[in-house]
């Protein structure tokens, strides 16, 4: 009966390492297989290394880590726009988009405080300026923080 002891690998199938520098008889013998003597013969090179010629990753330009693609980009309105809307109305993101203001209902509002509000509204969006705030607040309105 076999057991797990008397198992052995295929003939073939296991080859003995070449030992280097053990005589000349082994055909790898004083050289070691590494030639006469230069660079390569005496010591490990760094993976890379050209001789000297600036590297390739070094020759390459370089780019840097940019936060852009991370960034929140913003709808812009401004307070002057919002003036058209009449009195005590509620402004959300989707009043603003059927009033062609903004592009898209999905990406963030945020309202700048460029031109003078006359009327009293309420304004809801993500983020507002803080002379935004005080031009609402300034004829009466409220300011409302989306998340």
């Amino acid at each position: 009966m076999r057991r797990l002891q008397h198992l052995r690998p295929a003939m073939g199938a296991v080859k003995k390492p070449i030992r280097l520098g053990c005589g000349d008889g082994t055909g790898v013998g004083g050289t070691a297989g590494k030639g006469h003597k230069g660079q390569k013969a005496r010591a490990k090179i760094a993976r890379g290394f050209e001789g000297g010629q600036l590297p390739l990753q070094r020759r390459l330009s370089h780019r840097g880590f940019s936060n852009e693609r991370f960034a929140t980009v913003f709808q812009v309105v401004n307070v002057g726009m919002l003036d058209r809307f009449e009195q005590d109305t509620v402004i959300t993101p989707d009043v603003l988009k059927d009033a062609g203001l903004i592009s898209s209902r999905l990406r963030p509002v945020k309202i700048l405080g460029h031109g003078s509000l006359a009327t009293r509204i309420t304004v809801c969006a993500h983020a507002f300026s803080r002379t935004a705030v005080e031009a609402v607040k300034a004829v009466g309105g409220a300011v409302e923080v989306l998340d």
